[in-house]
């Protein structure tokens, strides 16, 4: 299959507001072109019910019929994304003719990784044969639920996307590693050729973001200053990280509220803030000592890698270099959006995007449905 145009929408679990959404050009193995990325704002009411369901959906955690207002932001969320959409290609001198298929992950609204004897479940909002009548364009979504029906973990599936672009900068070998550091921490390593895993770390900007909001203080601690004044409550860190997931072995996935805010009840606001950044990097720390071989060096993507406090708590607290993505050529937001898109060709091409090292199938196996 020759490359074609690929765009690919990510919504992420703090909900920040804003939909990413990248154009690239892919055969869903390697990348031609990285093409274009831009952050499109939710409409300001879109963001408040989103946030409404991710309430709803902790209290009703799949026990009986989904809560009504599932159905009424999903709409809102596949029009605001296929507009989204719309309008980024058209920016480009383009019309949705020239692109082959939109990679739309949709909302996580809850995921709940599989344990002994239980199966996984996970939920994402993406109404994908709504957003196809839409943009008239083939759409691939549902991108998690065939892997959980399987056994698997459902996430990470930014792997063999990692792997690409690891590839692409002749980063082989182990020595270096991508991570992204989301609502939740996950890391993808490869040692070249088919020799790959991925797992979520542990906590990210989630319960960070939510204890900034819980105190009044804006969205998130922009630039890293709030946590920059305090001082980690070394006692606490240490009882956090003897968590049993951080020392569990791959494959492994968590919900951006296993790890929450309370971590931090009773501690002041900075010292609250310095120690989550330092969980953060402290679980990205045991999770390298899981790997097949430590890397020396992580490729940094995601809302996190704009705190320097946590960039600096990584090289002291997880002992590795840490540099953003864009040190190797890359634009750090765009990663999780470029990765759908990527993952879109890979399902057109019937080619793997779960893998016994990163969700835990038993083998490679495709996923996602296709509208149109």
């Amino acid at each position: 299959m020759k490359p074609i145009w690929a765009v690919g929408l990510m919504t992420g679990t703090v909900l920040d507001g804003n939909i990413d959404v990248a154009l690239i050009r892919t055969d869903g193995e390697g990348i031609e072109d990285y093409g274009t990325y831009k952050l499109a704002p939710y409409p300001p009411a879109i963001r408040a019910i989103l946030e409404e369901t991710l309430r709803q959906a902790r209290a009703w955690n799949f026990e009986g019929p989904e809560p009504a207002i599932f159905r009424e932001a999903e709409e809102q969320l596949t029009r605001a994304q296929a507009e989204a959409v719309r309008r980024l290609v058209e920016e480009q001198g383009m019309s949705m003719k020239d692109v082959g298929v939109v990679g739309f992950h949709g909302q996580t609204v809850l995921h709940r990784a599989p344990q002994k004897g239980r199966r996984g479940r996970t939920r994402q909002l993406g109404d994908g044969t709504l957003m196809h009548a839409l943009l008239g364009t083939r759409v691939v979504y549902d991108f998690r639920s065939a892997d959980m029906e399987a056994g698997g973990q459902g996430a990470p599936l930014s792997a063999s996307y990692h792997v690409a672009m690891l590839r692409s900068a002749g980063a082989g070998g182990g020595g270096t590693a991508i991570l992204n550091l989301g609502g939740v921490a996950n890391i993808t390593w490869w040692g070249g050729g088919d020799d790959f895993v991925a797992f979520d770390t542990g906590p990210a900007n989630a319960p960070l973001n939510d204890f900034i909001r819980s105190r009044g203080r804006g969205e998130m601690d922009r630039n890293g200053t709030i946590s920059a004044a305090g001082t980690v409550d070394e006692a606490r860190l240490e009882k956090l990280l003897a968590h049993p997931y951080l020392a569990a072995p791959y494959p492994k996935s968590l919900d951006r509220f296993d790890f929450g805010a309370e971590m931090a009840e009773g501690l002041s606001l900075e010292d609250g803030a310095a120690t989550l950044a330092a969980f953060t990097a402290a679980a990205v720390g045991r999770g390298l000592d899981l790997l097949p071989r430590r890397p020396g060096r992580l490729v940094v993507c995601g809302g996190g890698r704009h705190n320097p406090t946590i960039m600096a708590m990584l090289e002291s607290r997880a002992g590795v270099e840490a540099v953003p993505a864009e040190a190797l050529g890359f634009s750090g937001d765009a990663v999780e959006a470029q990765c759908f898109a990527f993952l879109a060709v890979r399902t057109l091409r019937g080619l793997p995007i779960s893998f016994p090292g990163t969700t835990g199938v038993p083998q490679p196996m495709g996923g996602g449905r296709i509208a149109g």
